[in-house]
């Protein structure tokens, strides 16, 4: 008798999330059992439903895919997050890692991919798509040659500047940042010219970056 994999799909373009239902329910183990369009309706799902493994966008509005697989780890560690993005910076795809997901594909990886990832995540084991590999192999040998030609380091950050750097990495307008921390549009501005200059940035893609890759908004 064949285990069935309840799964839950959560991202934010509905047609993305059709065509995934399309081809998933398709298949006799498997059972897609909610579909999240955001991040908190990822957890709010959990909280009532059976699923055995999340198909998680890294780029969730709301809450990030990495935020909410840090939370999904710590709630609800027997389910399985197998994360799938368009995004293929070492960056996005180490720190979802470390925050708990078992697996990380691109969104254009084929029919016979997908499956076989979704069968091996559900059934404990990883599985990252020939480009991903590739990718954090790179990753690691660059930060390799990067820490022996220099000891480099990142400065220090004040409280508030993590605060204004944690809102600009869930994709927060200037707006969105200065009424959430009860701060001014310039003092806004302020922190985020104080952040590219500290941490050699050039853009807010930058910024994300570089705090993903030096776990600056870890507590």
């Amino acid at each position: 008798m064949t285990t069935e994999i309840n799964i839950l799909i959560a991202d934010d373009h509905t047609m993305f999330v059709d065509g995934m239902d399309s081809i998933l329910s398709g298949e006799a183990d498997f059972v897609v059992v909610g579909r999240s369009y955001d991040g908190p309706s990822v957890l709010d799902f959990l909280r009532n439903h059976k699923v055995d493994l999340v198909l998680l966008d890294v780029n969730l509005p709301g809450m990030n895919g990495i935020e909410v697989c840090k939370e999904i780890t710590s709630q609800y560690p027997d389910v399985k997050v197998l994360a799938i993005s368009m995004f293929n910076e070492e960056s996005f795809v180490s720190e979802i890692l470390n925050n708990g997901a078992k697996g990380y594909i691109l969104k254009n990886t084929g029919r016979e991919e997908l499956l076989k990832a979704i069968r091996t995540v559900a059934g404990g084991n990883s599985y990252f798509s020939d480009e991903v590999t590739e990718i954090i192999m790179k990753g690691l040998m660059n930060k390799r040659k990067s820490s022996a030609r220099t000891g480099s380091f990142i400065p220090r950050l004040s409280r508030r500047e993590k605060e204004v750097l944690k809102l600009i990495t869930r994709e927060f307008t200037t707006q969105e940042i200065a009424d959430n921390l009860f701060i001014s549009l310039k003092t806004v501005e302020s922190h985020r010219a104080s952040l590219l200059s500290k941490l050699n940035a050039r853009n807010s893609a930058g910024l994300v970056r570089i705090a993903m890759e030096n776990h600056l908004l870890d507590d």
